[in-house]
């Protein structure tokens, strides 16, 4: 058990800039196991953003307010870690034509247009996203809000983690990448630890809604969208890398508040 605790608390400490007790490190083979707690991770970054919109929606009165605190309250905690790696595949994959000029770029600190734009859309997207559902749901199911909230960080981080079972790593002659101590391939064990996490607070959120097991329905385009990009980025660069990684979160996220937003009409 102490084990597995300070496998947990690695992943935390590599996601977040969440304090960890004293003794925890980037140790390689626990950032290798780690990765069966990617949506457990993203269930106490989701509580984060929850509890900062609940008491900025209390304070202001402001749908928008709320949500634009709750989203920097977010990036201030991750670091903004899954935005770089969004940004760095647009200009990666924006601006390369080879797997070696992809990686090249992917690789490069500085952002570009394509980084730029992709950054610049996918937070207006999530605000505009968050601020409709919140529309909806804030008068009579603010817990269910604060719940779908939670249940899509954990689940856009359950997406990537198929990528660590069932693909190579892209880079495997540089051992100076970021996530390079993730490209172990996880255990079969270990994805459905992942899978499971990052199901319950979804499965949280239909109990809240009186049992709307359509809500269910949206791991449908979330695992449309994760089988997608594994085939674009296999057959662009034969693998992923840790920028990918991140951004199949951020794509999930958005795909997850906008099959929520679609599913709603429906229930």
């Amino acid at each position: 058990m102490k084990k597995e605790v300070r496998i947990f608390f690695t992943a935390l400490m590599f996601f977040t800039r969440i304090p960890v007790p004293k003794g925890i490190d980037h140790n390689t083979a626990d950032l290798n196991r780690s990765s069966r707690y990617f949506p457990m991770v993203g269930i106490i970054v989701g509580i984060i953003g929850a509890a900062c919109f609940a008491a900025a929606h209390s304070l202001f009165k402001d749908i928008f307010t709320a949500v634009i605190l709750s989203l920097i309250a977010t990036l201030l905690v991750t670091g903004a870690f899954h935005e770089d790696g969004l940004a760095d595949v647009a200009d990666g994959f924006g601006g390369g034509w080879t797997k070696q000029r992809i990686l090249e770029i992917m690789k490069d600190s500085r952002t570009g247009a394509f980084g730029v734009v992709a950054l610049i859309v996918v937070l207006l997207l999530k605000i505009c996203l968050l601020a409709k559902l919140a529309l909806l749901m804030i008068n009579t199911h603010l817990l269910a809000f604060c719940l779908l909230y939670i249940a899509a960080h954990a689940f856009s981080r359950t997406m990537p983690v198929f990528f660590l079972r069932y693909m190579q790593y892209a880079r495997e002659d540089d051992a100076t990448a970021k996530s390079k101590p993730l490209a172990t391939k996880i255990s079969l064990p270990g994805l459905l630890v992942a899978l499971v996490t990052g199901l319950i607070p979804l499965l949280l959120l239909t109990y809240a809604l009186h049992y709307s097991y359509l809500l269910l329905l949206v791991v449908l385009p979330c695992g449309l969208l994760t089988l997608y990009l594994a085939r674009f980025f296999l057959k662009w660069i034969n693998g992923y890398t840790g920028d990918c990684l991140g951004a199949t979160q951020q794509l999930n996220e958005i795909t997850f508040y906008m099959g929520i937003l679609a599913i709603w009409n429906y229930i």
